[in-house]
């Protein structure tokens, strides 16, 4: 490993700390992870974070890396030696990989999100037919990317599977609280395979917290969200 103690800041439900602990796990690196209380920001974070004063942030040593799809990076490249590339080699599938992992943050993440945050049936399926059409639209990536195996990265998980795994709790979750399907077998059969062993990976056991956990958090936003929206 190279040199420099690792820290993660960051909560556990956030699906941005989430990937980055997979990418960890997957590199087989050790590191000591300290819980931030984000209504209660710590010296620590606003330190190491002063730009955003958000989680996650990869402290190395004396380095600090923010913003999870940069740590991703940068952790794949500091330990290239260490366990099978996590990006494409190939500067193509390169870029092609970050593209996707932009989408999965813009379009997906905010789509599903954002059903958990309607407050109307209209606007829930507005949100419920645009995640839809990400997830579509990420099926079609798979098969090109993945080139007839397992996982987006070919043999083994990359960027790709890290971006995307992160958020298969709160998916699940949009699902059990909003009624609808949202990974169907009948609209995105590789994806939902996908899930299914992605969700059998080491790296998956570790990091990602119960749906039952998600769920129930996500219960206590919507609670505080209508006692702001409905204070005098």
């Amino acid at each position: 490993m190279a040199e420099g103690e690792l820290k993660l800041l960051g909560t556990w439900s956030s699906p941005f700390v989430i990937r980055v602990k997979m990418m960890l796990e997957q590199k087989g690196l050790s590191y000591e992870y300290i819980e931030q209380d984000l209504l209660n920001k710590s010296e620590l974070l606003l330190k190491h974070n002063p730009i955003y004063k958000k989680v996650p942030v990869l402290i190395h040593g004396d380095r600090d890396i923010c913003e999870s799809l940069v740590i991703l990076q940068y952790i794949d490249e500091n330990w290239s030696k260490t366990g099978p590339p996590v990006l494409p080699v190939d500067p193509y599938e390169r870029a092609i990989a970050r593209f996707w992992a932009g989408f999965i943050d813009d379009k997906l993440l905010s789509s599903f999100i954002g059903i958990l945050k309607a407050t109307t049936e209209e606007a829930k399926a507005e949100k419920i037919a645009d995640t839809h059409t990400a997830l579509e639209l990420l099926e079609g990536a798979f098969k090109k990317c993945s080139a007839g195996k397992d996982f987006f990265g070919g043999d083994s998980i990359g960027y790709l599977d890290v971006t995307l795994g992160s958020l298969l709790g709160w998916i699940k979750t949009a699902e059990m609280m909003s009624g609808a399907k949202l990974l169907d077998e009948t609209k995105v059969p590789l994806l939902v395979d996908w899930g299914k062993r992605f969700l059998t990976l080491d790296c998956a056991k570790k990091t990602l917290p119960s749906v039952e956990r998600v769920e129930k958090h996500a219960r206590e936003l919507q609670v505080t969200r209508w006692k702001v929206a409905t204070a005098n």
